[in-house]
């Protein structure tokens, strides 16, 4: 009786032993990192750049000539000079760059 027990430690440490090393046998499993998000779009990059500059020109243009702060008095903030129907649509343009136009005439306006 002493002898099946002691063959019934060593079929559970074999099968112990069996399970531990099959368990390491698998390959770790490795995945790449998402992409960076995507920058700005061509056409709205060219907004951006084309209103800002514009509005800090108008907005420092003003504040030297003693005129009050009105942004939205300038032909280019109506007219939104820049556009290239290569870009895309006519419309998102205009809106991104009335938005860059209006940061930057604050900031040319009070010097920032």
């Amino acid at each position: 009786m002493r002898l099946f027990k002691f063959r019934d430690g060593i079929l559970t440490l074999v099968a112990a032993a069996t399970l531990f090393t099959a368990g390491c046998a698998q390959r770790a499993y490795y995945v790449a990192p998402p992409p960076p998000p995507p920058g700005p779009s061509p056409l709205v990059a060219e907004a951006e750049q084309n209103g800002f500059r514009a509005g800090a020109d108008a907005g420092a243009r003003d504040a030297y000539n003693g005129y009050g702060y009105a942004p939205k008095r300038d032909r280019a903030f109506h007219e939104t000079p820049g556009y290239d129907p290569r870009f895309g649509p006519f419309g998102p343009y205009q809106g991104y760059f009335r938005g860059a136009y209006l940061r930057g005439y604050q900031q040319g306006f009070y010097r920032r």
